[in-house]
């Protein structure tokens, strides 16, 4: 699934040269403007792969980009199910663990109750188990029998608080008991629901990794200016609605420190479920630099579409995230100059690309 792509050299220096270029918070506005000729498509009458209906033509070849777009999207909303599931799986095992300690504690405390239940049962059986009340009323000594009432006083109150705290800290292992139950059928289903997830991911790369491999290394090439040229398209009709002229909010500080993390990791490959810090996936990489910038945000990109306080896109200012498609399947972040970072999909590295160059569900903004 990792593919060098660029060279480290290159990935480096187109890094330094956007973090310039953008004075750390916006992009060259030329970047993400349709050009007056853009590259021309691909001609129908390429040479024909060994793929069968991959063959020849733009036709067929959309054919193929539409499909290789589809599992990488299915792959991508598996990626999202995964992740979450394996932060779930995370926080059930710190409470499993966390509740063990809490029952060996208990434990401790019940062992040491038992043992002054213990020593009160003993001290009662030397008194030839006459009760303390029956030995003050045979005491003839009237300053012995007040000075007994007290005691036997404050005896019955602490057997009656010793009694009471063993019933309480059996009460609270019998809870500790049912939330470890509870807990370990949650962290199954996590654990169940982590391996579905990561059956489908593998299946659907594995299946768009047939068809790319199917192509010769022509066809490839074609392939990719296909996507581009969608890319280029939508990002056209995005900037056709005047949008960028309603854009002006310049970023917060934190804004600024995400931006500058998210644009530093530029050429890196993606990789589901990397979080950094040779890879990412998309939402690993948006999650890892608001972190940086201070601010925890959730994992999945679903999750931050559905947590995280929403804008509006006239709103957005760098380092806000877009969330793509209707399944909220897909997260980048806003850079400015309707550009946006993000980590695109298996087989492509972290790279900047048109804010429009997807169907954009909302915005999110996880600082102030």
């Amino acid at each position: 699934m990792r593919r060098d792509g660029r060279g480290r050299g290159a990935s480096a220096a187109a890094a330094t040269a956007l973090v310039c270029a953008l004075g750390v918070t916006a992009v060259p506005e030329a970047a993400y403007a349709v050009p007056d000729d853009p590259a021309p498509r691909p001609d129908a009458g390429g040479s024909g792969g060994s793929g069968g209906s991959e063959g020849s033509g733009t036709t067929s070849l959309e054919g193929v980009r539409s499909e290789i777009d589809a599992l990488y999207r299915k792959a991508e909303k598996a990626t999202d199910a995964y992740n979450l599931a394996r932060e779930r799986q995370t926080r059930q095992e710190k409470a499993i663990v966390k509740i063990a300690r809490a029952v060996v504690k208990a434990q401790k405390e019940m062992s040491g109750l038992r043992k002054r239940a213990g020593a009160m049962a003993r001290a009662q059986y030397r008194g030839g188990g006459m009760p303390a009340e029956a030995r003050l009323l045979l005491n003839d000594d009237p300053s012995d029998f007040l000075n007994g009432v007290t005691l036997a006083r404050k005896g019955q109150q602490a057997t009656h608080g010793l009694m009471s705290r063993l019933e309480r800290t059996q009460a609270a292992l019998d809870r500790y008991a049912a939330s470890a139950s509870r807990e370990w059928e949650r962290l199954d289903g996590s654990r169940k629901k982590k391996a579905a997830a990561k059956r489908q991911i593998t299946a659907k790369l594995a299946k768009a990794q047939r068809l790319e491999s199917r192509l010769e290394k022509k066809e490839r090439e074609r392939l990719r200016r296909l996507e581009e040229d969608k890319a280029r398209a939508s990002q056209a009709k995005w900037l056709d609605t005047g949008i960028l002229r309603e854009l002006g909010a310049g970023a917060t500080a934190t804004g600024k420190r995400a931006v500058s993390f998210a644009s530093a990791q530029i050429g890196k490959n993606y990789v589901w479920g990397a979080v950094g810090p040779d890879a990412y996936d998309c939402s690993g990489l948006t999650q890892r630099a608001w972190a940086v910038a201070g601010r925890s945000i959730p994992r999945t990109s679903q999750e931050q579409w559905r947590l995280l306080p929403k804008v509006g896109i006239g709103n957005m200012r760098p380092g806000d995230l877009i969330i793509y498609y209707p399944d909220a399947s897909h997260v980048g972040m806003y850079v400015g100059n309707g550009a946006m970072v993000h980590a695109p999909r298996p087989g492509r590295q972290v790279t900047v690309a048109g804010a429009g160059s997807m169907p954009i569900l909302g915005v999110v903004r996880p600082g102030a």
